[in-house]
């Protein structure tokens, strides 16, 4: 199963690059204008927010083997059915099906780990976590190289092939049984939904919407605010990704017990990097190098604050993974626009320079959740 869940995020990478990846390919053969282009994106992640929230309570009550079956089963049937015969119309519900699919199975995958390792999960959820960067990294030149050899379509097709076959691996794999522990009765869910769940949200959307504001506005900080041309920000965003990947890897690497003093560093090295870029001139500052040591604080603050969650609630884990995952991705929609809004009345410099609060949320949340846990142990030692 960990072998599974791996390519599960590999799998996850590749589909998160494909709109960007084909765009222009898109845009002359569908007619589509960056309007539209920017729908068929709200399209994905509003799938993904459905599919992310709703997976977690179903992984707790419904058998798990057929729940990541039909996940992964509709993403592949909604990538291949993708195509240019598609009008916008259809084209906006097979998006919205294909980030269904994946936001379902992301939950599923990062449940069953956290499940599986229990408080011993923050590594290897960032290890696994490694799946997505690689993929999200190899799956621009595989783009590339289909569409210049045969059509931009067989991406589409190829990636929902592997969705396919991971549906089989998934319908024929040896299922571990569930584990369900109860730890605190008398805690009831409407608390933990209500209240306790809020830092991880926090930093979930805080993370989610700086991964993706920082993607979509690197060309137009390299052009305008740095002084650069469009190539060095495509290559940002490259950057960003291997940074992902770099600080995931690295997080392996950290002695002791993960917690969350990892969310607090990184929020704070994130924070100082987008201060220290985006105040420095092109002459001053590479924004390859800005988008990677950037990629490289932000990677261990998804993994570890999923597996921090389900360590803080295991005896709903599904249910406070996928909240803490639907509800954060509401960042990919509220950060990129707000960035947009302050880059149109201030300029793009300062807009990037303003992302930095997101950072610091990040370091904030961590602060909340880490005093949480030492209270609880507090309340913990006084009770014994």
């Amino acid at each position: 199963m960990l072998a599974l869940s791996h390519f599960g995020f590999v799998c996850l990478g590749l589909v998160l690059i494909l709109l960007g990846a084909n765009q222009s390919d898109l845009a002359r053969e569908l007619g589509l204008d960056l309007a539209q282009t920017g729908m068929l994106a709200a399209a994905f992640a509003a799938g993904m927010f459905v599919g992310m929230g709703g997976a977690g309570p179903l992984y707790d009550r419904l058998p798990r083997r057929p729940l990541f079956v039909a996940s992964t089963l509709l993403t592949g049937l909604a990538l291949f059915l993708f195509g240019p015969g598609n009008d916008f119309r259809e084209s906006l519900l097979l998006f919205a099906a294909i980030g269904l699919g994946s936001g379902a199975y992301d939950t599923l995958f990062n449940t069953f780990v956290a499940e599986r390792f229990g408080a011993r999960s923050a590594r290897p959820m960032a290890l696994l976590h490694t799946g997505t960067a690689a993929g999200a990294i190899l799956g621009p030149p595989l783009v590339a190289a289909l569409a210049s050899r045969w059509h931009w379509a067989l991406s589409f097709h190829a990636v929902g092939a592997a969705h396919c076959a991971l549906a089989l691996a998934a319908a024929c794999a040896p299922w571990p049984q569930a584990t369900r522990v109860r730890v605190d009765e008398s805690e009831p869910a409407s608390a933990i939904l209500c209240s306790a769940i809020v830092p991880f949200v926090v930093v979930i959307f805080a993370y989610l919407g700086l991964e993706a504001a920082m993607a979509a506005f690197a060309v137009p900080f390299a052009t305008e605010g740095l002084a650069l041309d469009v190539v060095h920000g495509q290559a940002a965003i490259s950057g960003m990704w291997c940074g992902l990947l770099a600080g995931r890897i690295g997080t392996l690497a950290v002695r002791g017990n993960l917690d969350a003093r990892v969310l607090i560093g990184s929020g704070i090295l994130c924070a100082a990097a987008i201060a220290i870029g985006a105040s420095l001139g092109a002459s001053r500052v590479s924004i390859f190098y800005l988008y990677l040591c950037i990629g490289f604080a932000l990677g261990p603050v998804f993994p570890v604050a999923l597996a921090l969650a389900g360590q803080r609630f295991p005896h709903a884990l599904g249910s406070v993974i996928g909240l803490a995952a639907g509800a954060g991705s509401l960042g990919c929609f509220a950060v990129p626009w707000l960035t947009g809004a302050l880059g149109d009345a201030y300029g793009i410099a300062f807009a990037v320079k303003w992302l930095g609060v997101w950072a610091l949320a990040i370091a904030v949340g961590g602060a909340i959740i880490l005093r949480g846990r030492a209270r609880a142990r507090e309340l913990g030692g006084l009770s014994g």
